[in-house]
């Protein structure tokens, strides 16, 4: 009281006169709160015993299943310049749909008849590999003419050379008959001295069998002749079946030194047609790349570059994009000490943020407003917050997840474990006690088998 009155109202009123100051101040009012009391301890015991389902809660948010679902950005594979934007934030978009128009800012590409240039670039060495393979034909055709030509110098060489042997041959049989002949002369004169000498012999006679000895002897001497002609016809013959096969020879090897020339050229030109056909190949793709399309069926998100006119470079991001078609889960990370307690299959409740829910985290069946959960995947390495990721899939066998909820909204989880009393439970909250151990049910029955 601040006592600014001098009137006391606890004096001028009487409380116990009153019908509540009756009940408050009655001599047995202790009883009722006694059995107040006694029932309140009874139901307490009674609800110490009753069964609390262990768990492990945790945040997260909603995700994809598959990385592919996920939100993401649609780069440019060139760089450019935004010309006109086809889609407005928010639009549903097809596979293949243009979302943006791009125009070159390099300056090696502003020619905008540039594929066609270089399809005649291409063409034109086409054509040239053309002519180098018909010059190819025919060094082909003059390497086997002056293959047959020599053939044919050779045949004619070989037959003069068998020729020469043949006449050296019959002038050996010949210097042979003019050796024999010379000797019979000799003997003849010989005899024919002899004789004259005896006086049986004119002198006539000698001078005769003289002059036939100096015509042998002639005779002889043209035959050596003749025969050292013959040897040298066949040397003669010889040189000329080298000089064929040299001369033929160069001839053949020049032929191929400009074919295999007019070859190299030809690949050397293939090689380029190939690097053209390439540049052709890339300057096609480069123009459709000029429309940045749609990767799947989609909704734009946002417009990371907007506007017309700006400049970007490769791989940098344009626009985003989120996947119309989706196996929604949910991302939530458990501390590192009960890490050990998820088990791939383990059941978990969700409640996603925005629907109404009653939680009982210890009675899940009396919950109200979660959806059933499975653990398809567990990260083997921390996260950056300290925690492990955890990844859920919708529960087939139970509720399924409304359709409504996007994808990066939050969610709260809650790992289901053991069933024990509340008394237990109370007690380990007291102190400190990790929960206790919980195996998904197939890998107990596996284990029994």
């Amino acid at each position: 009281m601040l006592n600014i009155s001098n009137n006391q109202l606890n004096k001028s009123v009487l409380l116990s006169q009153t019908k509540s100051g009756k009940r408050v101040f009655h001599n047995r009012y202790y009883k009722y709160f006694n059995r107040f009391l006694f029932v309140f301890t009874i139901i307490g015991i009674i609800i110490l015993f009753l069964p609390w389902t262990q768990n492990i809660t945790s945040r997260g948010n909603v995700t994809t299943l598959t990385p592919d679902q996920r939100p993401q950005t649609i780069q440019s594979s060139i760089p450019g310049r935004i010309d006109q934007w086809y889609v407005r934030e928010g639009d549903f978009v097809k596979k293949g749909d243009t979302i943006i128009q791009i125009s070159e800012i390099k300056s090696e590409y502003f020619d905008p008849n540039l594929v066609e240039r270089t399809a005649q670039q291409r063409d034109a060495k086409a054509q040239s590999v053309g002519s180098y393979e018909e010059k190819v034909k025919a060094l082909n055709r003059q390497i086997a003419a002056l293959s047959n030509e020599r053939q044919l110098k050779l045949e004619q060489a070989k037959n003069k050379l068998l020729q020469s042997r043949y006449k050296a041959k019959s002038d050996s049989i010949d210097l042979a008959a003019a050796i024999t002949n010379q000797k019979i002369a000799k003997l003849q004169y010989d005899r024919t001295i002899t004789l004259q000498e005896e006086g049986f012999k004119a002198l006539k006679d000698v001078e005769d069998k003289r002059l036939k000895l100096q015509e042998t002897e002639a005779k002889l001497i043209s035959q050596e002749n003749k025969l050292l002609a013959s040897k040298n016809e066949i040397l003669n013959a010889q040189f000329e079946i080298s000089r064929v096969n040299a001369t033929y020879a160069d001839k053949i090897s020049k032929a191929q030194s400009d074919k295999f020339t007019a070859q190299s050229s030809q690949f050397d030109t293939e090689a380029q047609v190939s690097k053209l056909n390439n540049q052709y190949s890339n300057y096609q793709l480069r123009n459709d790349l000029k429309y940045i399309k749609a990767p799947f069926d989609g909704y734009i998100n946002k417009a990371i570059r907007g506007g017309v006119g700006q400049t970007f470079k490769e791989g940098e991001a344009i626009v985003g994009i989120m996947p119309a078609q989706v196996e929604l889960a949910v991302e939530t990370f458990v501390e590192p000490i009960d890490l050990p307690l998820i088990k791939r299959g383990a059941k978990v409740r969700v409640q996603f943020d925005g629907w109404p829910a009653i939680v009982f985290s210890g009675w899940p069946d009396i919950t109200y407003g979660t959806y059933s959960a499975e653990i398809v995947a567990i990260e083997n390495f921390i996260s950056d917050n300290g925690k492990f990721r955890v990844l859920l899939a919708p529960d087939e066998s139970e509720h399924k997840w409304p359709k409504d909820i996007r994808a990066g909204s939050g969610a709260y989880t809650m790992a289901l474990l053991e069933d024990v009393p509340i008394w237990f439970e109370l007690w380990r909250q007291l102190n400190g006690f990790p929960p206790n151990y919980y195996q998904p049910e197939s890998q107990s029955n596996a284990k029994k088998k």
